[in-house]
Parts: C-alpha cells; sequence; structure tokens
C-alpha cells in the first residue's frame, strides 16, 4: 500500500545515516509516494534500490542552508501531504502510515515521536524491536499523548527533525525563512510565523523516528557566531531574540556578553569549551540543560544576574 505522502529530508555527507532512513522507508508497511532530498553537497548520493521513487535536487555545497534545502525539497515534491525528517531519522515501520492517518483527522502541523540510539545501535541493521528497546526519549522534549493527536500550545517546541503538515500550508507560509543562514533559530521562527498564521501545533503519538547516534555539541558551541547571528536576526524580526538558553550558556562560559541589544562574541573557543558541550559516546544525545547546571553551579552570581 502506497500513501499520497511526499517524505522530505535534506542532507550533506552522513551517507551511512541516509542510506538507514531509506531503508527504513522501504520497510514502512505503508509507502510514501516519494522521497525528496535537498542535497546540501557537490555531488549526489549513492543510494539503494527503493519501492518508491527518490528524487535528489543537488544545492551544492557551501554554507550551511537548512532552510533553503528543505524549501526546495517541499517545492518540488509532487503529494500535498509532506512529511520531513531530518537525515539522522530512521522511520519507524509505521510512521508513513501513522501520519497519513492523523492528517485525515486534522489540519496544521504534526509532530511524530523521536527516540535517541547510544553508539552502535545499527551496526547490526535495522532491528526495530531491539531499536525500541534501546531508544529514549529526550529529556528536553515532551513525550506522546494519550491520545492519537496532542494540542501544542507553545510554538517554542516545535522541531523540523521529524514533523508533517500540507504542502499548501507550508507554501502559504513561505516556508522557512532563509535569511536564518548556518545553525539555530529557523526552527522557532517557522513555529512563530505558523503561529501567527493561525495554524496549530498537535504532538502525534506515534508516526515515531529514531534518531542515529553521531557526536555533537549542545549547546552547539561549535556553531556559536551563526547562533548569534540568527538570534539577532529573529529579534529584529519578532523583536526579542530566540535561543536564549544557548546564549546564556555561552556568557557563563566568557564566550559571549551581552551589548545592548546585541550578543558578542569575546574570545575564540577553546578545548575546554568543546569538552564541557561534548555529547560523550555513552549518551545517545546531547543536553543543554546538563551542560547549564553545571555551569549555574559554577558561577551563580552571573546565573541570576
Amino acid at each position: 500500500m502506497t500513501a499520497p505522502i511526499s517524505v522530505c529530508t535534506l542532507g550533506s555527507g552522513r551517507a551511512d545515516h541516509l542510506r538507514n532512513l531509506v531503508a527504513g522507508l522501504a520497510m514502512n508497511r505503508v509507502k510514501p509516494a516519494e522521497l525528496v532530498i535537498g542535497v546540501m553537497q557537490d555531488e549526489p548520493y549513492d543510494l539503494p534500490d527503493t519501492p518508491f521513487p527518490v528524487r535528489q535536487h543537488v544545492l551544492g555545497s557551501g554554507r550551511l542552508t537548512l532552510s533553503v534545502a528543505r524549501n526546495r525539497a517541499a517545492a518540488e515534491a509532487a503529494n500535498e501531504r509532506l512529511v520531513f525528517l531530518d537525515i539522522d531519522c530512521i522511520p519507524d515501520p509505521d510512521l508513513v502510515g501513522d501520519y497519513d492517518a492523523r492528517m485525515d483527522l486534522t489540519d496544521g502541523i504534526l509532530m511524530g515521536e523521536v527516540l535517541y540510539l547510544p553508539k552502535g545501535a545499527t551496526d547490526g541493521g535495522l532491528d526495530f524491536a531491539a531499536f525500541a528497546k534501546a531508544g529514549v526519549k529526550h529529556s528536553e522534549r515532551s513525550g506522546p499523548p494519550e491520545t492519537p493527536l496532542g494540542d501544542c500550545t507553545d510554538y517554542r517546541c516545535f522541531w523540523s527533525l521529524n514533523f508533517a503538515m500540507r504542502r499548501s500550508e507550508f507554501l502559504a507560509l513561505g516556508g522557512f525563512d532563509e535569511s536564518f543562514v548556518g545553525y539555530g533559530g529557523e526552527d522557532t521562527d517557522f513555529g512563530r510565523t505558523a503561529a501567527e498564521a493561525g495554524l496549530p501545533f498537535h504532538w502525534t503519538r506515534g508516526a515515531r523516528a529514531y534518531h542515529q547516534y553521531h557526536p555533537h555539541h549542545m549547546p552547539p558551541v561549535h556553531h556559536l557566531d551563526s547562533v548569534i547571528a540568527n538570534a539577532h536576526r529573529f529579534r529584529d524580526k519578532w523583536g526579542h531574540v530566540t535561543m536564549d538558553h544557548w546564549l546564556k550558556a555561552f556568557t557563563l562560559m566568557g564566550l559571549v556578553e551581552r551589548r545592548g541589544d546585541d550578543f558578542v562574541r569575546v574570545r575564540e573557543t577553546e578545548d575546554s569549551d568543546l569538552a564541557l558541550t561534548a555529547q560523550q559516546s555513552d549518551q545517545p544525545y546531547a543536553s543543554s540543560a546538563r551542560v547549564l547546571a553545571v555551569l549555574e553551579a559554577e558561577r551563580p552570581a552571573l546565573a541570576d544576574a
């Protein structure tokens, strides 16, 4: 069975992760009509054969253009129902069918479940029973509702890792704001734009994706400059900054100072900063809350300022 759904993803590198995403879609009980990929590198991916079309749109390498890549995938999609998955996600065998059934019930933005896999979880192939046992919910994200759909009333909870919506609604919003370049802010901006337009947000029971392990930093100190630039872009657009918990952490680390309405880098990133924020190999995900707790305990006077 095939659903009238276009799955959209984007990628730069992480070819093994993308192949697992593709393999997971091929194992879905309800197949998507197509997979559309915004390719942020100079060559398309070498992917396995699939029971559905895969269309790759090569955007080239250069600056990280998450908004551009997502918008291109959505613009090229052939179906009204869109599912967005990040390249690190392996869709559960029921993901496409769950989203298709939930989209029969409502409009707006649907956000599926995400479980984080530990390092090495995919070494033996795709074993979804093992993934369900090993995967953990992110401590800083809401769990699934008891019912198929649950209301989400805070646009800041929007997360582009795993969501679905109608193509016409996505295009009416203008997609993701392409002036957000690099890492950070574009998700919250999209959520704010959707909320201002009156689109509802729904937590979705099911539509699960398993996030594949990769080394990471939270807060994303390796993207500090783009976080600052995008926080200022959000402020200029909406009247206040976003990513304030990351900016607070950077301030406590002595990397950033607030000067009036601006945040300014005051020193270069050092190995100790990377060590503090690094995801350890025994952790399925990196946690900004963990780092903030450490910093606030070490520097209570600054934390309360």
